[in-house]
């Protein structure tokens, strides 16, 4: 929808035929590409979407995309509603690879699958790398707040380790310590077992939990003309090996540490048979919602339904934007990844022989690694 007209005001509009969309199923990217501008930002930008569609003749529209898309079709729907008095139809698509949109537990947003798919294939080779070379990586897997693909991949992948946002309390930030204390505690679990390698994958939403000062310190920030950090331009993986690396040296440990930022090869990948099966599902069942006369809804399939999700109940009643579908640390998705993963535990500081092989591969004592890691434990 934001793509009707350029910067310079000029129409770039394509009417599409069957001959040219017949076979763009099976490719990657997307034929209509991309837009970053936000109409919603105010009333002169809402009111010049709505004033194109309009002289467009459109009364129908699919918008296609995650929160931010999903809030823009709200806002537009309302606006030409309720300030001109006029109707126009929406039915979004959830579409992301972040997997983050409100949907129900266990049905994904178009996109993730695929790049879950390409993700895992990324990762497990990193593994036979370090398997092979006797080093560690750190992989930060795309996924601007939830940490829906760094576990998708981890778990698909045999990753040694996953970290994601939601295993930290929601209310207040962490330090960049815990993050690194974490990792470096399983690099000592592996070592204490016979094994100097692995690989561990984080979710690049998980820098926005950690300490402002922090980042600072390491730094690593840029900050907008607002004052405001710009996230999106700190390489999270630099971080986290620099750190890392100074960790492991503070403890007497040699290790070969490279990092993988596993982001934008992932996002315009050919589509796997899910996503293809998937987004077909996804956009008949739009269309049939729209010309049934349902209007400004979310296009879900759940138990094999179309089950439309109306704009209204997908907005948080806090922010009156889009909510954002966190990872469930209670499901058993995520249990199974703690389960299968290398973490250290609380039972691995009782007394006795574990203990005694964490505290070697640490080259401490017992006593001083129980007071240097044990608390890692209560995250």
């Amino acid at each position: 929808m934001d793509s009707l007209t350029s910067p310079l005001g000029e129409k770039k509009v394509i009417p599409l035929t069957i001959d040219m969309v017949s076979r763009i199923h099976s490719d990657g990217g997307s034929i209509l590409r991309t837009s970053r501008f936000n109409p919603t930002k105010s009333d002169e930008s809402l009111r010049r979407v709505v004033d194109t569609l309009i002289e467009l003749g459109v009364t129908h529209l699919v918008s296609i995309g995650g929160d931010d898309t999903a809030y823009a079709a709200f806002r537009i729907a309302d606006y030409a509603k309720n300030s001109l008095g006029l109707t126009i139809s929406f039915a979004h698509v959830p579409k992301t690879i972040d997997n983050d949109l409100p949907l129900p537990e266990g049905i994904p947003t178009f996109g993730f699958e695929t790049a879950r798919a390409l993700g895992t294939q990324i990762v497990a080779n990193l593994m036979e790398d370090a398997k092979t070379t006797g080093r560690w990586f750190i992989a930060v897997a795309m996924g601007r707040v939830a940490g829906h693909l760094a576990l998708g991949i981890g778990k698909s992948a045999g990753a040694t380790m996953i970290m994601i946002p939601e295993e930290f309390p929601s209310d207040r930030k962490i330090p960049l310590s815990l993050v690194v204390d974490i990792i470096t505690g399983s690099i000592i679990k592996r070592l204490a077992a016979g094994r100097n390698y692995g690989v561990a994958v984080t979710a690049e939403g998980l820098i926005e939990k950690i300490r402002i000062e922090d980042l600072e310190a390491a730094d690593c920030v840029e900050y907008d003309d607002h004052g405001h950090i710009r996230y999106a331009e700190i390489n999270f993986s630099d971080v986290l090996k620099k750190e890392l690396l100074a960790n492991l040296y503070s403890l007497g440990i040699r290790m070969t540490v490279n990092n993988k930022e596993v982001g934008y090869e992932v996002r315009c990948a050919p589509p796997c048979a899910y996503d293809i099966e998937y987004t077909r599902n996804l956009g008949y069942s739009a269309m049939e919602f729209l010309r049934n006369g349902g209007s400004n809804a979310m296009i879900t399939i759940q138990n094999d339904r179309i089950v439309p999700i109306p704009f209204e109940d997908i907005m948080d009643p806090v922010t009156k934007k889009t909510q954002v579908r966190m990872v469930n640390t209670d499901s058993i998705q995520y249990r199974i990844a703690r389960e299968y993963t290398i973490r250290l535990e609380k039972r691995d500081f009782e007394p006795g022989i574990e203990l005694d092989k964490l505290a070697v591969a640490a080259k401490m004592t017992p006593e001083e690694f129980r007071k240097r890691f044990e608390y890692v434990t209560d995250y």
